[in-house]
């Protein structure tokens, strides 16, 4: 609501690995960083290495005021061993990742979690194991989505929210709000962070 959408392709798929993919991040970044209508920027991709230019373009993009959703890593068993990955453990950006229903904190089966995670999302259903049903841009047929890459962009949404509420607030005034309004406010959980946001509370 009262926001405008900015889409900058920067790769052809999720995973880093390849040096056009690389440099095509960093090109976004600065790009974005360069543009003064942007505030907010989420990026669900990632590596499980650190790439110099990227960690230049997202520290450029810092500099400039963005604030910056990351997502903390959505894989099988090849990479959960890694806990979060790059770019989201950066102190630069902020971490997301999904989480089963329920009352308890559970990581979605296929989500990475860690100290470095800062906001959750619930993305899986706990019985069933299915993720959050959202339409699809296919037929209007309705599908399934999940993940710390659909957590991430859920997560910008809400600082959207926030942003567009207090349009003179700085990064850090959005964030520290999304932080009051989160469920384990104010401390941070060693593995889900501040935990899920209640939005509404957020823009109240």
């Amino acid at each position: 609501y009262n926001a405008n959408l900015i889409t900058y392709r920067a790769s052809s798929d999720v995973l880093l690995e390849g040096y056009h993919e690389q440099n095509g991040v960093k090109n976004a970044f600065t790009g974005l960083a360069n543009n003064a209508n942007v505030k907010i920027i989420s990026m669900s991709m990632g590596y499980i290495f650190s790439v110099g230019k990227i960690e230049d373009g997202i520290r450029y993009a810092h500099s400039k005021g963005k604030l910056i959703f990351c997502a903390g890593g959505t894989s099988t068993t090849f990479t959960n061993f890694v806990g979060v990955i790059f770019p989201a453990w950066m102190s630069e950006t902020v971490a997301v990742t999904g989480i089963k229903e329920g009352s308890t904190y559970q990581k979605c089966d296929v989500c990475h979690s860690g100290s470095k995670i800062d906001f959750t999302i619930v993305m899986e259903r706990l019985g069933s194991g299915n993720t959050m049903p959202v339409n699809s841009y296919y037929d209007n047929q309705s599908n399934y989505v999940g993940g710390s890459s659909v957590a991430t962009a859920t997560t910008a949404g809400i600082a959207a929210l926030v942003w567009s509420k207090n349009p003179s607030w700085t990064r850090d005034q959005v964030l520290n709000k999304m932080k009051q309004s989160s469920s384990f406010y104010p401390n941070k959980n060693s593995e889900f962070g501040y935990g899920n946001i209640n939005a509404l509370l957020a823009v109240q």
